[in-house]
This record gives structure tokens, C-alpha cells and sequence, in this order.
């Protein structure tokens, strides 16, 4: 089954050494990382520590506007695990040097060390995400995604969580810094023999000539990334998402000790519990895409992140502040579950809109600029970053919002970013109302769809039963659809918003719309000349009876200005569901039931000239069988 695909993937030596050598870098970073924030917190006069601190965050995100640009060039021009390789052996290096600047306890020798940390994780990034599409198949991007987002968060739970309680053991006596010393220099090394496992990963474009500059660079990538809107404003989302994450987690703490009343353990509790609702998140895309990039689950993640923000705001606004700062104390307050709940879901469905995103652009990008265009995306995740702690400023110093009020503010927001989004890449939500149906009504299976040909222009003719053949067939088959449909149904409301979102050819009769009739065929023989996959139903109508009606001449004429390889396909188990005309009429009584068994098969391509109307009924009538 689908959702065992990515455990299996942690078996396979085309992930699983990746995959610990990516956990153990976050892991180790945010070890060192936060091992440096506590003791400059806990060493030194508040004034000095907060002005330290702040020099850290933004001396660990400087590199990323600095390196990004190059690091995606070098790794698009070179091989990946090779490159992989030399980034782990850097990182013993600066291990090796961090280890002394905690001994020497010089903070800006210290601070030196978290900017080289930062430069390798620009490196890192690319490389990280580019690798992904050329070590998995296509039908395990989103689960091999999922692993990497989920260890991710862990490692960086789990960095942060370690740094943090070995920092507060060096004090005089105590061996802390010892400890430290031989978990920094244990991940860098073991990560460091996990890579060497990795396997060849051939550079995309060995012939790239690298520009040095980060800003014209970035830009060209822009402008390339632009041409194509869903990738561009996957990078979008993808960015506000880590603005998104940013806020909540930097707030985290000043929300469990000023409006909870809780202390580091609550700290702790939360942190986990957002974590765990990532790798919950992540690890349910690919239960519910079933192996393919289901773009339905971001309009999904997106409401959910609002709701769960806004949620969170009124449990936080409501919550009376503990008279003890234990976690005793919280978990017997009213309102401790409500807060709890809110995170964890926060996380699902963060892992839900981020990891589709993520496998979309890596799957959409060209392979010899992919490193270049995730490069980007770091940059723009580093800058949504640095928004995200200028709006705590603006809203928590300068306006004086409370915490829950600033969720509430960041809850809205990402509604409306998520709609600007949506309404620019329509894609989105017209995949959430397929994925929906597909997943509500039917319980649809597929046979024969790898004889689709994955590219190139072709023509599939199917049997039409209801008034959802198109949103089914779309959903089950991976490549773009352009249907050409009957015009009165491409019309109709709701409906008529897909339908146009996926460039559907609406036809009619000669008798009723000359113009219309002739525009629809240059419509069709355009499409086929871009190399577009087209679907008719030859029928011209649905079917009244649930009986495959006769195919109409249309069919030849098509082919007989532009001969393309025609799929037949059928659609079983539709005949007598609400959409169809049993009865008499559709959409006249509720649904029956839920979850009907439905099944889309496809049969071998066949050439165009032998692609006859007659031929054609024949083969779609074999395809479907006894089952309507």
C-alpha cells in the first residue's frame, strides 16, 4: 500500500544514508546553535546577552543571502554526493573549531564559528532538495519529502533541546562542555561516514559557467521562475510558511512564561508538540495522495494553519495564568488541552501544505537549473524569516499586541496570503475539490494509467456516465488534462471554474454554434501542436441509460488534421451515482452512500490511422466491461 512506501524508503540506500546525514546536520547545528544562545543568556547582564543574541540569529541567517545563489550553481554544475561529502567534511572542521571557542569561551571567536555553521548550511540547502528527484521515482518524491521534513524538525527539536540542557551543565564542575565537545564532534563524523554511503548523483549541467554575483543571480533565477507561476508561487508559499513557523516558534517561549505562566518544561512540551503534528502532517501526505503530488492538500493545510491559529489565539486569550509554573499545574488547568491540540495541529497541517509544495517544485523544475531554483527558495525562506521577526517587533514592541492577538494577526494573514496564492495558481483549488471528491463519494482505482505516454501530444477517448467523468479522470491520471466537453456542462457553475482552470475546449454542435463549432477545433488542433494531452468523450453526451452510446465522426476529423496517438480509457461503477442520470435525472435525490467503488482503466495507445470511430467504441466498450 501507498503510505508504506516511505518507511520503505528508510531500507533503501538510495535514501537512508541521505536521510541521516541531513538529520544529524539540523541536529548538530541546532545543538551548537542553542548551546551558545543559553550560555550568552546565562553568562552575561541581560542588555549584552539580548544584543548577543540577536548578532547570533542574524549572523547564522546572513550566509543564506550571501551563498545561497553560488551554492545552488555548484550544485547543478556538480555531483551531488560528492558535494555532499565535502559539506560533512567542512562540518567536522567547524565542529572541531566550535569545540574551542566554547572552551575559550570568546563569544565573538564563538559567534565566528554559528557564521561558518550558516555558510555550510547554505551549501547544504541546495543540495539537500535537488538530490531528491534524481535518487527517488517520481511516485516517492512526496513520501521521501515527508521523511526529510519530519527529520528536519526532529533534529531540530531535538539539537535544540540538547544544547539547551548541556549548556546549563558548564558551570564550574561541571562536564557539560566535555559532553558538548563529543556529541558536536560525534554527529559531524558519523554524518560525515553516512554520506560516504550516498549514492553517484551526476551533475544536470556539468557545462554551467557560475556567476559569482548573488544578486543578479538570484534575479535571473527570478526572472527564469517567474515564466512558469505554479513554481513561482510555490516558493511563495513555501517561504511563507517558514515566516509562518518563525513566528510561532520564536513566540513560544514569551507565550508559555507571559500569558501561561509556565516555565522551561512547558517550553519543552510545546515545542514537542509541534513537532510531533510536522512529522504527523508529513507523514499523512502520503497516506492521502497516494504516492502522487497532490496539490489538493495545500488549499487543505492552508485553512487548517488559519483555523489552528485562530483557535490557538482564543485558547491563549482565555487562559488563566497558572498560579505554579509546573507542568503538574498546567495539565490540570482548564484550557491546557485546547492549547495543546491548537499547536499539534498547527504542525499538521504545516506538514500538510509544506511537503506537496516542496515535491511540486522539485518535480516542475528543470533538471539543470533545480538546485539554482531551490537556492532561490532559501534566499526568499531567509527573508520571509527576518519579516517574521520584524512583524513580532512591530506588533508585540511597537503596537503593543498581546501574544494571542499576534497569533490571531498571522492566522488571518495566512489566509489571505493563501488566497492571493491560490487565485493566482487556480491549480490548487481546483485539485482540493478532485482530491475531495475522490475522497468523500469514491473510492476510486486506476488500471492501465502507465500507458498514458508521459509526454507528447496524444488523445484519450473515453465513456461518458456522469457529471464528474472530467474530475475523475483528472485526479487519476498524473499529466495535465485539457478536456473538450460538451459546452452546456462545461457551463455550469462551480463546475465551469475547473473546467476553465484546466483549459477545457467547450464544443457544441455545428447546427447550434457554427463560429463556436470551428473555434473549438483550432482550439484542438493548437493544443495538440503544444503537445498537450486532450480528452473527448465521443459520445457527445452523457449517457441516459447507462449503454455506451455511438461515437461521433468528431473524432476522425480531429485526427485527420493533426494525427495523434489516441488512449482508449473507461470509467466503471459511476452508472446510478448522483451524478449520473439514472433515474431520470442527476443531482434529484442525496447520494446513497459514500465511498462507491469506481475504477478508471486505459487501454494500449493506438495510432491514428486506425483510430476509427467504430474502432474506438469497441475498444472503450471492451475496457469497461459488465460494470457501468
Amino acid at each position: 500500500m501507498a503510505h508504506r512506501t516511505q518507511f520503505q524508503l528508510l531500507a533503501s540506500r538510495r535514501f537512508l544514508p541521505f536521510f541521516i546525514t541531513q538529520f544529524l546536520g539540523a541536529f548538530n547545528d541546532n545543538v551548537y546553535k542553542n548551546a551558545l544562545i543559553v550560555m550568552i543568556a546565562f553568562r552575561l547582564v541581560e542588555s549584552e546577552a539580548n544584543a548577543l543574541i540577536n548578532i547570533a540569529a542574524g549572523l547564522f541567517i546572513l550566509p543564506f543571502f550571501l551563498f545561497s545563489a553560488s551554492a545552488g550553481q555548484i550544485a547543478d554544475k556538480f555531483d551531488k554526493s560528492r558535494l555532499i561529502r565535502l559539506i560533512k567534511l567542512g562540518e567536522i572542521v567547524i565542529g572541531a573549531l566550535g569545540i574551542g571557542a566554547l572552551y575559550s569561551g570568546n563569544h565573538v571567536f564563538c559567534l565566528a564559528v554559528l557564521f561558518l555553521l550558516g555558510v555550510q548550511s547554505a551549501f547544504f540547502g541546495p543540495v539537500k532538495y535537488a538530490i531528491l528527484p534524481q535518487s527517488l521515482k517520481r511516485s516517492e518524491l512526496v513520501g521521501g519529502n515527508a521523511l526529510v521534513e519530519m527529520g528536519t524538525f526532529v533534529g531540530i527539536l531535538a539539537g535544540t533541546i540538547v544544547g539547551g540542557l548541556l549548556a546549563g551543565l558548564t558551570g564550574q564542575g561541571e562536564h557539560g562542555l566535555f559532553y558538548l565537545s563529543l556529541i558536536i564532534m560525534g554527529a559531524a563524523i558519523f554524518g560525515y561516514l553516512a554520506s560516504r554511503w550516498i549514492p553517484q548523483s551526476p551533475a544536470p549541467a556539468p557545462s554551467l559557467r557560475i556567476n559569482p554575483n548573488p544578486v543578479t543571480q538570484t534575479r535571473n533565477i527570478l526572472s527564469t521562475t517567474a515564466k512558469t507561476p505554479s513554481i513561482f508561487y510555490a516558493i511563495i508559499g513555501i517561504s511563507w510558511f517558514w515566516l509562518l513557523g518563525a513566528a510561532y516558534l520564536t513566540q513560544i517561549p514569551s507565550f508559555t512564561k507571559n500569558v501561561l505562566g509556565g516555565d522551561e518544561s512547558l517550553v519543552t512540551l510545546l515545542l514537542c508538540a509541534f513537532t510531533i503534528g510536522i512529522a504527523l502532517g508529513s507523514m499523512l501526505c502520503e497516506r492521502l495522495s497516494d504516492g502522487h503530488i497532490e496539490l489538493g492538500l495545500v488549499p487543505l493545510g492552508a485553512a487548517g494553519l488559519t483555523i489552528a491559529g485562530i483557535a490557538l489565539s482564543f485558547a491563549g486569550h482565555s487562559f488563566q495564568e497558572l498560579q505554579q509554573p509546573t507542568l503538574t499545574a498546567f495539565f490540570n488547568s482548564d484550557g491546557a488541552l485546547a492549547i495543546l491540540t491548537c499547536i499539534v495541529l498547527l504542525g499538521i497541517f504545516g506538514g500538510l501544505y509544506i511537503v506537496p509544495l516542496y515535491a511540486m517544485m522539485q518535480d516542475r523544475s528543470a533538471a539543470e537549473i533545480r538546485a539554482q531554483i531551490i537556492s532561490v527558495n532559501n534566499i526568499l525562506n531567509a527573508l520571509f524569516m527576518v519579516i517574521s521577526a520584524l512583524m513580532g517587533i512591530l506588533f508585540l514592541n511597537i503596537l503593543q499586541a498581546s501574544i494571542p492577538e499576534f497569533f490571531l494577526i498571522i492566522a488571518l494573514m495566512n489566509a489571505a496570503v493563501a488566497i492571493f496564492v491560490f487565485t493566482k495558481v487556480p491549480e490548487f483549488a481546483m485539485r482540493l475539490l478532485i482530491w475531495m471528491l475522490s475522497h468523500t463519494m469514491y473510492r476510486v482505482k486506476h488500471q492501465g494509467l502507465e500507458k498514458i505516454p508521459a509526454e507528447g501530444p496524444a488523445l484519450i477517448v473515453c465513456n461518458h456516465v456522469s457529471y464528474v467523468d472530467a474530475l475523475l479522470l483528472a485526479g487519476a491520471v498524473r499529466r495535465p488534462i485539457r478536456f473538450i466537453m460538451y459546452k452546456p456542462i462545461y457551463e455550469i457553475p462551480v463546475l465551469h471554474f475547473i473546467f476553465r482552470t484546466g483549459r477545457a475546449i467547450p464544443i457544441c454542435s455545428k447546427t447550434q454554434d457554427p463560429e463556436g463549432y470551428e473555434q473549438a477545433f483550432r482550439d484542438i488542433e493548437q493544443g495538440l501542436k503544444s503537445g498537450d494531452l486532450l480528452c473527448i468523450f465521443p459520445e457527445g453526451q452523457l449517457t441516459k441509460d447507462g449503454e455506451l452510446q455511438p461515437f461521433k465522426a468528431g473524432i476522425e476529423k480531429i485526427l485527420a488534421r493533426t494525427p495523434v496517438p489516441v488512449i482508449p480509457m473507461a470509467l466503471r461503477g459511476l452508472w446510478g451515482s448522483f451524478f449520473s442520470h439514472k433515474g431520470g435525472h442527476a443531482f434529484t435525490t442525496l447520494p446513497k452512500r459514500f465511498w462507491s467503488k469506481v475504477c478508471v482503466v486505459a487501454g494500449s495507445p493506438i495510432e491514428a490511422p486506425e483510430a476509427k470511430a467504430q474502432a474506438l467504441r469497441d475498444e472503450v466498450l471492451e475496457l469497461r466491461g459488465e460494470k457501468r
